[in-house]
């Protein structure tokens, strides 16, 4: 089949101004959009400019907009889309180079809430790791999905109005540490949280759970982070 590449395009040293680009090659059902955009750099058009790396839905580097949802290019297949095709740069996060965009303040709002484990007990005396049941590990399992695409971020309204909010995704990384039985340090990660541009200033719109490409229920992460800060949990 027949497909047309409409990809918006930006380029600082060409133009101050963002313009569209088409390009129509020949491809089939079952390739992914990150193939098209390969040989439209490789055959077409070589100062195209997007990220890629691991091509298998693992990495997140190659996260778009994809006729205006965001999608992780690697799979999403040419039968899920038609043979008209928008690709975009995500948005909220300024643009350096066609789909290309700046990611150090998606992930200053994920260090803040100090993503890794707080413990300060000694290791137990056996030398083994510090156990937790299996209901223990599943209770903040669905969190530890995030591969930090910025998704689900860059589809919430509320950080379209305001890219100082902490985002989604910076929640979802403290629920995956606050929930964990292992962790003593819910405190440390929800200070960040509690400042003005943080938690409380989602809206539950509820997109970022539909862009999420892990299938990560977002909105009900944030929703038992509320919870748990409420009622005293994380302190």
């Amino acid at each position: 089949m027949l497909v047309t590449l409409k990809i918006k395009r930006f380029d600082p040293e060409r133009n101050p101004s963002s313009w569209w680009s088409s390009f129509t090659l020949e491809a089939d059902p079952a390739d992914r959009i990150l193939d098209l955009l390969v040989r439209a750099k490789d055959e077409l058009d070589g100062s195209l400019t997007f990220r890629r790396s691991c091509g298998h839905g693992i990495c997140g580097s190659c996260a778009v907009r994809v006729n205006g949802t965001n999608k992780l290019a690697c799979k999403t297949l040419v039968h899920d889309i038609g043979s008209k095709i928008v690709l975009e740069p995500l948005l909220g996060l300024r643009v350096e180079k066609d789909l290309v965009v700046d990611m150090d303040p998606f992930f200053a709002s994920f260090r803040s809430i100090k993503p890794f484990l707080i413990n300060g007990d000694p290791l137990p005396a056996n030398g083994r790791e510090r156990l937790q049941s299996p209901a223990e590990r599943m209770r903040f399992d669905d969190t530890t999905k995030c591969i930090l695409c910025a998704a689900c971020t860059t589809a919430c309204p509320v950080f379209w109005a305001d890219g100082e909010y902490i985002g989604p995704a910076a929640i979802v990384a403290a629920h995956r540490f606050v929930f964990d039985s292992r962790d003593h340090g819910a405190a440390e990660h929800i200070v960040a949280l509690a400042e003005a541009e943080g938690i409380w200033r989602c809206r539950t719109a509820f997109q970022c759970t539909t862009a999420c490409p892990r299938e990560i229920k977002v909105t009900k992460a944030i929703a038992e982070v509320k919870g748990a800060i409420l009622r005293g949990e994380a302190r």
